[in-house]
């Protein structure tokens, strides 16, 4: 079992560990928009916008939500990278 946390920076100085991370999607699709609405409702959602506009949708194993103004494929990048560092240690 792997007890590193890795930690990648999904924009303006917000972190979230990546061995956390289940997924990671646009917020454009109707399905989505339900999943960031339901967890507003339950209290789940983090919001690390800043007030801009949410480029990617991260889902964790806790069940939270969380709101990204970088693109998805720039937070996967970021992830896969923090693992290639994981694995060179």
């Amino acid at each position: 079992m792997n007890n590193n946390i890795h930690l990648i920076n999904i924009g303006f100085g917000n972190i979230v560990s990546a061995n956390r991370i289940i997924s990671i999607v646009s917020p454009e699709s109707a399905p989505i928009k339900r999943i960031i609405q339901e967890a507003r409702d339950r209290n789940v959602l983090v919001d690390a916008t800043y007030g801009r506009r949410t480029r990617a949708v991260i889902i964790s194993d806790s069940d939270h939500v969380i709101l990204s103004a970088v693109q998805p494929e720039t937070v996967a990048q970021r992830v896969i990278n923090s693992k290639d560092d994981a694995t060179e240690e």
